[in-house]
Order: C-alpha cells, then structure tokens, then sequence
C-alpha cells in the first residue's frame, strides 16, 4: 500500500506550448492594426497625374504597439485619392499587381520636391512605417532587425495586405528603411545602402548600372533596355556680384529733421542681409534609354545646357534681420521693463545744490507767468536748458540720454506750431498720410489705437526711433520727461495741442490718446472763458457752439436722450462762452421771494404768475412756432451747458460707483439723481430763457415723445389738438418731476460747472506723469503694431505678391481681436510681431529675386511680366518649372549667374576655391567650365523582368541613388515571383 500511495504524492510541472510567446503577441497586434486600418486586400486607385504627389493631399494615422517593454509606433502614410470602382472586378483584382509595384514603374512624378522621403525614393502613394517611438532606442543589432522583419512579413502573409510595410533601423537621421510588399504571388524586398564615402566606380552612370544588373541577376541574354532618369543640381551661393539693394541706415546722420537716415514718422523696411541665400538649379534628363547617353569616369554627355528640364528652388537664410521687425520687437521689449521714469533718470536733476535748484525753479516759473510766450520757440527746452547746463557739469554730459539736437527736432516734428508765428488750431495732418475716409486710415478703429495723422501715433513712431537708436529706455524716459513738460505748459499758457481731433475723447483710440483729447478739451474750455471775459455778453452771442447729442441723464427713462436731441433738431451753446464772471464757478441762488413760484406749487396759477414777471436770461433762438401752454409766449431754446467729456477709463469708473449702489429702492433713487446733473442744469436754463414755463413746455422741447397730443372735440364742436404728458412722466415721484420743482431760473453762464476743466487737466497731468516707460509703451504699442501693418501694405503694393496680401489680411484679424482686449496677453502680441515680421522678410526676398533676375531692366513687356511671375511662384512654390529649360529667358539669366559665379571663384585664392568632389570629378566637370561641379546627383533605373527564373512572370525592378559630398544612397525595391518558390 505504502509503494502503490508514493506515486500520488509526487509533483509533476507541466509546460503549456500553445501560450503565445511575446513575438507572436507583437505579431498579432501588427495584424489587428492593419485590419482596424482596412488595409487587406488590393484597393487600385487612379493612375498619378504629374505632381500630383506634391500638390496632393497627404494624411496619416498612427497607433502605439509594444515588442515585450520596448516601444513602437505604426504609422499609416497615404495619398488621398478616389478608388477605382470594384464592383464586378473582384476576379480581375487577384490577378492585378499590388498598387505599389504598379507605382514603381511610373514616371509622372520622379524627384518630387516636397514629399516624404520613401515617396522620393520609391514613387509610393501608400505605405506604413514602423518605428521605435520617440523615447526608445534606436534599432541596432542585425539580429533585431531580421527579427522586425520576419515578423512583417508573417503579419503581411497572415492578413493579406497588399500595402508596403516599412520597419526603419539604425540611428533616426540615418533614414535607413527596410521593408516588405507581398501580392498574390509576388513580392517585392525594399532594400538600402547608405555610406559617408563613395566609392569611386559608383559616382558615374556606368557603375551603378553594373550595380543594378547585378542586384537583379535576370537570367535572360540579354537583358531588356533600363530606364534612367537623371537629375543633377547645381548650387550657386556667391552673390557677390549683385549689390543687396537694402541699404542699412547711418545711425549717426541727423540732417534736415532725419535721425538715423530716416524720416520722422516712417518707419524703416527691409532686411539688413541678402535673405535669399542659395540658388539650387535642378537639370533634369527624365525619359533615356541605355546606350543613349555616355556617362563614367572619362566623358559624359550630361552637359546641363542640354538638359530638357530646368527647375529652380531657392534656400532662404535663417531668420535674416529685419529692420522694421527688430523696431517693433525693441519697443515690445520696452513693456516688460518696471522701472519708473525717476528710477531710469535719477532724480538728481532736481536734488542737487541750493543754487541749482533755485535756477531750476526760476527757469520753472517762466512757465506760469502771465505774459504769452511766443509758440514760435520750443517752450520746454528752451526754459529748461540754462539751468541744466549748470548741473551737466555736476552729472557729467554724457549722462543725458537724448543730446539737443536730437531733443530739438523730435519736439519740432511733433509740435510743428511750435515753428511757425501763426498758431494752429490744433488739429494738424501729414501730408503722406492716407485720406481719411480710407480703409488704411480708418485701421485705427479695429486696432484700438490712433488716427495716423495724429499726435499720439507719431509719438509712439518717436519712441520707437528713439529706443532702437538713441539712449533706448533712458531716452525713451528722456523724451517723455520733456512731453509732459511740455503738456503742461500749453495748459498753462492756453495753447491747443497740435494733432487732435477737436471734441470729447474718442473712445474707439487707445487711453493715451483720449487722455491727450481730454486736456486739449481742457485748454479749449479754458481758452474760450479766458477769451469771453474780455469781451461783453452781447458780443458773444453770436458765437454758437453745436449742442452735443450725448446726455448724463440718458437713462432716466425708456427712451435715450441722445435719440430726443435728434428730435428737437436744434443747436445749444457753450456755457463757458457766456461767463462774464472772474470766478471759476457761481453756486445756484438761494430761495427768495422772487423765486417763490419754483416749489411744488409752481404748476399753480399763483406761481406761474409770479415766474412770468421775471425777465429772460440765456435764450439762445425761438423753437418753430411752439408757445408756452399757459400764458401763449413764444418757447425759446435755451443755452445750456455741454455735457461733461468722459474718458474710458472715467466711465468705467463712474460704472462701478453706480454699480456699487445696488438694486435697493434708495440705490436705484440715488443712482438716478447722480445721473441727473446734466438735466437738472437743462431745466433751470430753460426756467431762465422761458418764464412762467411748466414741465410740458420743457418735455416738449427736451423729449417730444413723452408729451402725446391727440386730436379732440371741443363744446364748441371743432376739432383741436390736447396733450398730456406720457405715462412714465405720471408716476408718483418721478425723477423728472422731481427735478423740475427742484430746479431754479438759472442761466448756464450762471450755474456750477459740469465739467470743471482745471481739475480735469490736472488729473490729465498727473497721469502722464506718473507713467512709467512700460505702462507708456503698452499703450503706444497698437499705434506701432498700426504704423507697422500699413508700412507692410505700403511696401506690399509696390510688389504686388498675393500671397502677402492673404497674410497681410489674416493680420489685421488676428491683431484686431487681440488688441481690443485692455490687456492683451504678451504671447498674442508676440505672434503679431512674428507675422510682421515674417512679411517683411518675405518682401525682401521679392525683391531680392527681382534684382537678381532684373525684372526692372527688361525692355519688352511681356518677358518683363514672364520674370515677374517666376519670381512670385519661386516664392511661393517648392519648386518652380523653368520655361524653356536653359534656353528660355529665366534660364539664360540664371546661366550667366552661375558664369559670373564660377569666373569670380577662378579668380580667388586656392584656399578660397569651393571642394571639389575629388580629382576624377574634375575631370568629368572640365568641359563644362559654366557650371560647378553638381552638389547632388539622382538617377533612376527601372525595368521589368522575369525573375528569379527565366520561365517567372515579368515584374517591376526599381534602383534609386543619390549622391552628394557628404552622402552616398542605394535604394532599392526588387520584385520576385514566388509561385514555385
């Protein structure tokens, strides 16, 4: 019992052989994408139009699979085109080559210019790639790579693709591929060689046909005709003959109003290098035969006059430099900065010496005193300048960033009143400026910046200038120190800033330039009470300023007050011209016996009675043919004050006070009354110009809408008209109401002010002071970014080049969403600067090529306008076809390039000639002295034959090699039968 139990308590470990290994799992995922990707079988497409693999479509998929831990991706590259129709074709498609070995053999699309590299090699329009991933090593070792492609060829035979399957090895900028394509029948091995040296039999056609037979080992005699397509390209990089047309600015030069040779309030253009590097010329022989044409290492026929086809590819430099770009990006670097205006320019200005100081404050008050300064001379410098001798000499001169000179011309630029007697009015223009109904003017509108004719835009031009030439930050600083300075002193002597458009701020421009409206509103208010006190009432009168349409009081009710002085259609006056007083403002009068009819009994006989016995004060003209209601006088339209002009930054201030009040009873009451200031002044002048008025005489004048009239029957049986007020001017403790019995005759030259301009200038003031030269250059930067796009589209018209009229467009977008934000993101003005900057290279680079090919030096209008396009398509296209190969009119122009070229290369030192592809090289190039040796040669042997027997069906074979300095490249696809195999 004891043996028969012992057999039992053994263990035994059983090896399961059907569990799948990790090969056959990496087999079988390969096989479930290509199945996901529908790529079993044969699809055929249509037959390859000629460049169709360059202006096609591409697309791609990829997946992620995994060999164990190691890591791969699948990528699936195809052309997209419409499949051939395979209803009823299912019998015809098992006998019918695979796609790709059809394409093999196609010759529409040899050496495409932009396409991926196995296309250029083999002519696909399909395959799929596998690769190690991004972070994996590369593929090394022999054993690993027969193991990769024993395992695509397994998935390939298990599925039924019919899609070449490529596995790349060795190092990534190797571009080395490996690969498999398998039909019924049939497959085809794609193969590669890549060496640093070239071998010296292989450098001409003859060694690489004996490469190609060889690698075929067709065992038929002899052996049918290769096809050979040839492609050699010709570098030209010396320029030298031909004189960059951009010439760099003089930096030092500062005659007639130019500083650093350019033009006050045009910004510079160009690139400062040629941005157009290399010219490659590609000769192409693309159908021969052989035995047609001689080519080894003792003669070759390959001369490139004789070519059939000359195509043209320009290289363009690496990020050549730009003027107007490098302006743009230096003023945007200026935003980032935090230093103050104090800190940039040291405060020792004002802080030396007792005695320094006292000249400062004496040169100072020049600036207050009463007596006019002639406009003719700069103010601010011109006071400043004696006392900031005596400290140079304490700082040194050449701390002071901007020198006179400099100083002088940029104040006389932007204050051109300045040098003329006869003062302007304010509002000046250029002359080379668009119109301004013109969509370039009008830029400024979407921008958020600027009119470009006015004060604002050619300061941020200034700026700009100054920072990129003279003293950067500290004469950025400098210059705005003596802007503000003088600011001031025009509010102070009363003298207009030139350059503004007259009336309250236009809130579509950017802050500075309302806050530069707002004070010229200022010295306009100011001058014209100055001007008033000196002269009668009864002299004034006929001066009339326009009413403006825009109301404080505009929501107190349903219908905008804007819309009711549209209504009225009439003209008011400026207070200010009115006042005949010294005071800066009166205080309404107090209550007197005089005024009793003003209270809640005013509607009252009584009180009506009493206000028609005062005498009219401020009446501007009689309104039509109205009559007050109750006593049958005339209705005269009063003078009233003009609403207070508002910045953005004002009313988005004033928005959060009255938002802050909430939506309580005694907030929203509140909010109404602070709304109502401009109203109530409107009622006592009207109370003023109309006495023993009601409030349905002023609603008929202020807000015609809200009086209703209606046709009635009296007892008398005719038919006459009865108005009563709106519904919303009935309601109990309506604010209308309210005012109007609050309200006293007073006239507009009487009454506080709405707008206190003294105030408001010196808040004006204070902010320009207290900007630093970063928070200056974020507001100035969309009247840059402004000057810069119509710079581009200045110089864009001069060349007519559609692609930079698209981008130039898709500019204007981009910059329009971007810059009406109030603090655009610096990554978004960044990709602005970019743009610009890629225009301006890209119209350098036209005109680069038209002085090369002298576009302008051509006598007949037709090769003038041949040139023209040649030139747009080289830079639009890859590649561009030229007409008439060396014998047309480009081709001839760029044969005497390379001539020039090579006659100026004879000419150097040794040491300065180009390589030369070794000594046997030379000897092939010595008949053809015009051009350099080739800096690429490309060929393509095609045939068809049986193989690996002579009694196996015919299939394509196909052998690419390209050869250059560096690079030598065999690759291959070979086709065999392997019915009986």
């Amino acid at each position: 019992m004891a043996a028969d139990s012992e057999p039992e308590s053994e263990v035994f470990e059983l090896t399961d052989f059907t569990t799948a290994s990790e090969w056959e799992r990496f087999i079988s995922r390969v096989e479930e994408i290509l199945n996901d990707w529908k790529l079993i079988g044969n699809s055929l497409g249509k037959p390859l139009e000629k460049g169709i693999f360059t202006s096609g479509t591409w697309e791609e998929k990829s997946d992620e699979i995994f060999f164990a831990d190691f890591k791969f991706s699948v990528t699936h590259h195809y052309l997209v085109q419409e499949s051939i129709d395979k209803e009823g074709k299912d019998e015809v498609l098992e006998d019918v080559l695979p796609q790709s070995m059809q394409d093999l053999l196609c010759m529409n699309n040899d050496f495409p210019p932009r396409a991926h590299c196995l296309v250029r090699w083999y002519g696909l329009r399909e395959f799929v790639v596998l690769a190690p991933a991004a972070n994996s090593d590369a593929v090394l070792s022999e054993s690993k790579c027969n193991l990769l492609l024993s395992s695509v060829s397994i998935a390939l035979g298990n599925t039924g693709c019919q899609v070449p399957l490529f596995v790349q090895i060795h190092h990534k900028w190797r571009r080395m591929y490996v690969g498999e394509c398998q039909g019924p029948s049939v497959r085809t091995d794609f193969e590669m060689v890549h060496l640093r040296k070239v071998p010296n039999q292989y450098t001409h056609l003859s060694g690489l046909l004996d490469i190609f037979k060889s690698k075929i080992g067709c065992p038929l005699t002899p052996l049918p005709p290769v096809s050979i397509a040839i492609r050699l390209t010709y570098v030209l990089q010396d320029w030298q003959q031909y004189f960059w047309p951009q010439q760099p600015p003089d930096i030092d030069a500062l005659v007639g109003g130019e500083v650093g040779g350019l033009e006050f309030g045009k910004l510079p253009f160009g690139a400062c290098e040629d941005p157009i590097s290399e010219l490659h010329l590609a000769t192409t022989w693309p159908h021969l035969t052989e035995g047609i044409i001689v080519d080894n290492d003792v003669y070759s026929d390959l001369d490139p006059l004789q070519a059939p086809h000359w195509s043209v590819r320009v290289r363009k430099a690496d990020n050549p430099q730009c003027l107007l770009g490098d302006f743009v990006t230096e003023f945007f670097k200026v935003c980032r900065r935090k230093e103050s205006t104090d800190e940039i320019l040291g405060r020792s200005t004002f802080e030396e010496e007792g005695r320094e100081i006292a000249d400062i404050t004496h040169a100072l008050s020049k600036l207050t005193e009463p007596a006019p300064v002639p406009i003719h001379k700069l103010s601010v410098s011109n006071m400043v300048h004696t006392a900031k001798k005596k400290i140079k000499k304490h700082r040194g001169v050449e701390e002071s960033p901007l020198n006179n000179d400099v100083l002088n011309t940029i104040l006389l630029f932007l204050f051109p009143d300045a040098a003329s007697e006869k003062p302007l009015d304010g509002t000046s223009s250029m002359d080379n400026n668009p119109s301004s109904e013109s969509e370039e003017y009008n830029l400024y509108n979407q921008f958020k910046s600027a009119p470009s004719d006015s004060l604002t835009y050619k300061l941020a031009l200034c700026l700009c200038m100054i920072n990129f030439y003279h003293g950067g930050l500290k004469g950025v600083a400098h210059l705005w120190q003596e802007f503000v300075l003088e600011m001031r002193f025009r509010w102070e002597n009363d003298y207009l800033i030139p350059g503004l458009a007259s009336g309250p701020p236009d809130l579509r421009c950017c802050l500075l330039h309302q806050k530069l409206q707002m004070l010229n509103c200022c010295i306009e208010r100011k001058k014209a009470r100055d001007e008033k006190r000196k002269t009668s009432i009864s002299d004034n009168v006929t001066n009339t300023y326009p009413r403006d349409a825009g109301r404080s009081g505009d929501q107190l009710g349903p219908d905008n007050l804007k819309d009711m002085d549209k209504e009225k259609g009439e003209v008011g006056k400026s207070w200010d011209s009115w006042s005949d007083s010294e005071e800066e403002f009166f205080e309404c009068l107090s209550d007197t016996e005089e005024f009793k009819g003003n209270g809640p009994e005013s509607g009252k006989k009584g009180g009506l009675k009493e206000m028609a016995n005062l005498k009219p004060e401020g009446r501007l003209n009689q309104h039509g043919k109205l009559t007050l209601l109750h006593n049958g006088e005339p209705l005269y339209i009063p003078v009233t004050q003009e609403p207070a002009p508002m910045t953005e930054d004002l009313l988005e201030e004033q928005s959060e006070v009255l938002a802050k009040l909430g939506t309580s009873a005694e907030g929203a009451h509140l909010r109404a009354r602070m709304q109502s200031a401009c109203l109530l002044s409107d009622m006592e002048s009207f109370k003023a110009a109309n006495p023993g008025c009601c409030l349905e005489d002023f609603v008929r004048w202020y807000s015609p809408r809200d009086y209703i009239e209606e046709e009635v029957i009296d007892e008398k049986g005719n038919t006459v008209l009865k108005g009563e007020l709106s519904a919303r001017m009935k309601i109990p403790s309506n604010m209308w109401v309210e005012a109007w019995e609050t309200a006293k005759p007073v006239p507009a030259r009487r009454q506080r002010r709405l707008f206190d301009d003294t105030r408001e200038a010196e808040k004006v003031l204070h902010y320009l002071a207290m900007q630093k030269p970063a928070d200056l250059a974020r507001h100035l930067l969309p009247c840059v970014i402004h000057a810069a796009v119509l710079k581009v589209k200045e110089e864009e018209g001069l060349e007519n080049i559609s692609s930079v009229k698209k981008i130039i467009k898709q500019i204007i977008s981009h910059s329009s969403k971007v810059l009406h934000f109030p603090n655009p993101e610096d990554k978004k003005l960044e990709e602005i600067i970019h743009q610009i900057t890629n225009v301006e290279a890209l119209i350098a680079r036209a005109r680069s090529l038209k002085a090369k090919f002298g576009t302008e030096r051509c006598e007949q209008e037709e090769e003038k306008e041949d040139l023209e396009r040649f030139v747009s398509c080289l830079l639009e296209q890859p590649e561009v076809l030229v007409v008439g190969a060396g014998r047309g009119h480009a081709g001839r122009i760029i044969h005497k390039l390379f001539v020039n070229a090579q006659r100026a290369a004879a000419m150097a030192p040794p040491e300065e000639e180009p390589k030369r592809m070794g000594s046997v090289e030379e000897r092939r190039q010595s008949s053809v002295s015009d051009f350099p040796p080739p800096a690429g040669r490309e060929l393509i042997l095609r045939t068809t034959v049986p193989r690996p027997a002579p009694y196996s069906r015919a299939l394509p074979q196909r052998m690419y090699s390209v050869l250059t300095k560096e690079d030598f490249r065999l690759a291959g696809a070979f086709s065999s039968d392997t019915s009986f195999f």
